[in-house]
């Protein structure tokens, strides 16, 4: 099956060097986080991946193919999809006309299953489906946000901070619909500010800091405290 590989990534900003060397790899059905300080490289990975940002060096391959030198839009035609942080809606337009936009984002080859699966992951995007996205709840436009990208029908999901300024009660129900999407057979790669919960939620955590990989973490070290704050703090 398919597998996401980043092979010695490196991105630069002018004179400053965001990620540094970093190699990972995203399977279907597995969840990978990214964890570590502000700073640390985490969304320049994402944005790179989805060719946002130039990459300076190193590698960025999905289904054995090279991502590099492609527009964001081919990198969503060819099954990867990225939730932003602050989540980036319409809001003057409505729930499901949020939805469908995600429909435009890869060719039609699946009869609108991804929109099936948004409203089963979140229901309350089935309920609000008319309403105006704009005057949803923080948590509820966060659930649109992912929903919205679940509507491409993707293999791949990249999400950035998606708990960020969510009520316990919302994040418990991002974090049981990141595990549903795992059951699914997607690949997910999460960049998470709640260190602890993504360690014990993926199937491998890979710290970063100041662009590069410090330290690669499963599901097993979530409990030993002591060193999952020194490997956060770097």
């Amino acid at each position: 099956m398919s597998a996401l590989v980043v092979e010695r990534l490196s991105v630069r900003y002018g004179a400053v060097e965001a990620v540094r060397g970093l190699s990972l790899e995203v399977r279907p059905g597995e969840i990978v986080g990214l964890i570590g300080p502000n700073g640390a490289g985490k969304s320049s990975t994402l944005h790179a991946i989805m060719g946002a940002v130039p990459v300076s060096g190193g590698a960025v391959r999905y289904d054995g193919r090279s991502l590099l030198s492609r527009r964001p839009e081919d990198v969503a035609r060819r099954g990867i999809a990225l939730v932003p942080e602050g989540r980036r809606i319409f809001g003057e337009l409505t729930v499901e006309e949020n939805l469908r936009l995600g429909l435009a984002a890869r060719r039609a080859r699946r009869n609108g299953g991804g929109l099936a699966r948004a409203y089963e992951l979140f229901p309350v995007l089935r309920d609000f489906r008319t309403r105006q996205a704009g005057v949803l709840s923080g948590g509820q436009q966060q659930q649109l946000a992912i929903g919205r990208a679940l509507a491409a029908d993707p293999d791949v999901l990249l999400l950035d901070e998606p708990s960020l300024g969510l009520a316990p009660k919302i994040v418990d129900v991002v974090f049981e619909a990141l595990t549903q999407i795992r059951e699914a057979g997607l690949a997910v790669l999460l960049v998470e500010q709640r260190a602890q919960r993504t360690v014990a939620l993926a199937d491998r955590s890979y710290v970063l800091a100041n662009g590069e990989l410090r330290l690669t973490l499963g599901p097993e070290d979530a409990g030993d405290t002591d060193r999952l704050v020194a490997a956060y703090l770097a």
